[in-house]
């Protein structure tokens, strides 16, 4: 696996997931936390720059803009599609248990940040690549966590693995992910139904492909909007790509 430089300005608080990523993605040449249009950019690679972001997609709204602007950018966000839960005692160190998670995150999650930034899925300097990962994920009994999880706090996730790669370089790609048993004008219930997912799921996919302009309003059913795909959700210069990941990914130091 290639390594990055040293931790530099802006670094140390950086989390282990994010560290980890950018140390599996980073290949020969590439330039770590480089200043950039008075950004700090994870990494530079020749033209385009690279930026991991783990979540919250509206923390870096205006970053990606004003990088846009003058450069080709590709965001890497992760998903956990298998998460193991560590629960450590106060002390930090010692652990009590670990278990599965039995919540498996799928390549539809990433709607959930994509509400932030969906306007730039049709610009034409604009990439997003979606991982698929293998995540530990530690707990500390500090008492300080959420009351669903009975006080535990996380600490940290630690990548464990890279299991799949998804590029996506246009609306067209996104477009791709609507189920072909859709009807010719769909509502975003029946969006949810045939992908099988929650019913406000399918509201924030609906949302995002109309807003990047993959699907388009065709009138109302009741007081739910009715669509269908756009010419941009068939443009033949677009594709995107799946693929596993690289050799020697399965163990990240």
């Amino acid at each position: 696996m290639n390594t990055v430089p040293a931790p530099t300005i802006g670094t140390y608080q950086e989390k282990s997931l994010h560290a980890a990523l950018k140390g599996w993605y980073a290949a020969p040449g590439d330039k770590a936390e480089q200043p950039v249009d008075g950004y700090v950019v994870d990494l530079v690679r020749g033209e385009e720059l690279i930026e991991i972001q783990t979540r919250n997609f509206s923390a870096i709204k205006r970053k990606l803009a004003t990088l846009l602007q003058n450069h080709a950018v590709r965001l890497v966000h992760p998903i956990p599609a298998q998460k193991w839960i560590v629960r450590l005692d106060r002390d930090g160190t010692t652990v009590l248990s670990r278990r599965r998670s039995p919540k498996r995150g799928t390549l539809l999650d990433v709607f959930d940040e994509l509400v932030s930034i969906p306007h730039l899925i049709a610009h034409p300097r604009f990439a997003l690549e979606v991982l698929l990962v293998e995540v530990e994920e530690t707990r500390r009994q500090d008492g300080r966590g959420s009351w669903r999880r009975r006080g535990w706090s996380i600490h940290d996730q630690i990548l464990v693995g890279v299991e799949r790669q998804h590029s996506f370089h246009g609306p067209a790609d996104f477009a791709a992910l609507l189920p072909a048993t859709l009807p010719e004008s769909f509502t975003s219930s029946q969006i949810a139904t045939r992908l099988g997912v929650r019913h406000g799921q399918g509201q924030k996919i609906a949302y995002c492909l109309r807003h990047m302009g993959a699907i388009e309003v065709v009138g109302k059913q009741g007081n739910a909007y009715q669509y269908r795909r756009s010419a941009r959700a068939t443009s033949p210069h677009r594709h995107s790509r799946e693929s596993s990941p690289r050799a020697g990914a399965r163990n990240p130091s």
